[in-house]
């Protein structure tokens, strides 16, 4: 059996259901109630769960996390959203240096079983600075995990997933998602944070991505594949701890890897990819390590300008192109 579902409803069950199945659960964050969300994934909790477990808070991102993070020592299970990964930086003292080191530093005897949810991404027009991609960021701070759901079903079962993690959590929702509608197989799988997927099988490049940018790669293997060429599409899903051991099958399989991030080049998730392939399978490619990432500047406000910054389906071609030695 299975239903028709957006990826903004597929959070919001996955929300309701946690509430259901644990008292200790509750939803804290900047008009997470009676506005019912920034992007109104939590839109009619409040009227279902009272405001004991649906928090609206103050605009104080540092105070909210810090809140979160109590309660989570305290023997609770906090959700907090944080309106879009940008306000997250408000907050970044309390993410790196009490949830993601507490239970280092405490010999392990105080564990931060906090999920952290946030919208990430461009292609809304929202400018420079409420487009920011910087799951890459997180994802090089030790203590953390770090997941990026693209898919109705990962959207659906990975908050489950994170709350049984006793480390803290970070769930990077892009915002091109919310409105994408599919068919969700129901009864639910569970869903696995610690492996990446393949979600196209292929034989001649490996195309490595997350997020948004899972439909890009999905779209040029189309494009692709009208020409002979089979890429493999694999979906990291989680980008700390990342999946070596899939990424390096499907590299060793294909013997060509291009790396699609929305973030930007430099510094980014992307090297760090291409560095650990080049470490662990070096011998195995028949072509450098390629990369698609979001242009080095400030995300433009124009649509086109905008579509011109980000990794689009086009560039992940035209780069698959160059390492066949097919020309752009």
């Amino acid at each position: 059996m299975s239903r028709r579902i957006t990826y903004r409803e597929a959070l919001r069950e996955a929300l309701r259901e946690a509430l259901q199945q644990d008292a200790r659960v509750f939803l804290m964050g900047e008009d997470v109630g009676r506005y019912g969300g920034c992007y109104a994934v939590s839109k009619g909790l409040l009227e279902e769960f009272g405001e004991e477990r649906i928090r609206d808070t103050p605009l104080s991102e540092s105070a909210f996390v810090g809140a979160g993070i109590g309660a989570a020592l305290g023997g609770m299970r906090p959700i907090v959203e944080i309106m879009t990964v940008n306000f997250s930086l408000l907050a970044l003292d309390q993410i790196l240096n009490n949830a993601a080191t507490l239970c280092h530093m405490s010999g392990g005897q105080m564990n931060v079983p906090l999920v952290i949810r946030m919208a990430t991404g461009a292609g809304r027009q929202l400018a420079a600075q409420h487009s920011h991609s910087l799951e890459g960021w997180y994802a090089h701070i030790p203590g953390l995990r770090v997941v990026t759901p693209a898919t109705l079903q990962d959207a659906r079962g990975m908050l489950a997933a994170a709350l049984l993690c006793p480390d803290p959590v970070l769930m990077f929702e892009h915002i091109g998602l919310y409105n994408m509608e599919g068919t969700l197989a129901s009864p639910l799988s569970p869903v696995d944070i610690d492996h990446a997927a393949v979600r196209r099988p292929g034989r001649d490049v490996s195309l490595l991505t997350y997020g948004a940018s899972l439909y890009r790669c999905l779209e040029a293997a189309d494009q692709l594949a009208r020409d002979g060429i089979e890429a493999e599409v694999v979906d990291l899903r989680t980008l700390r701890p990342l999946d070596d051991a899939t990424i390096m099958e499907s590299v060793r399989r294909c013997r060509r890897a291009v790396v699609v991030d929305e973030g930007w080049r430099s510094g980014g998730i992307a090297a760090e990819i291409a560095t650990r392939i080049m470490e662990q399978a070096f011998y195995d490619l028949d072509a450098p390590v390629a990369r698609v990432c979001t242009v080095e500047v400030p995300i433009p406000y124009p649509k086109h300008l905008e579509d011109a910054a980000l990794p689009q389906a086009s560039r992940v071609v035209s780069t698959v192109r160059q390492l066949l030695g097919r020309g752009a």
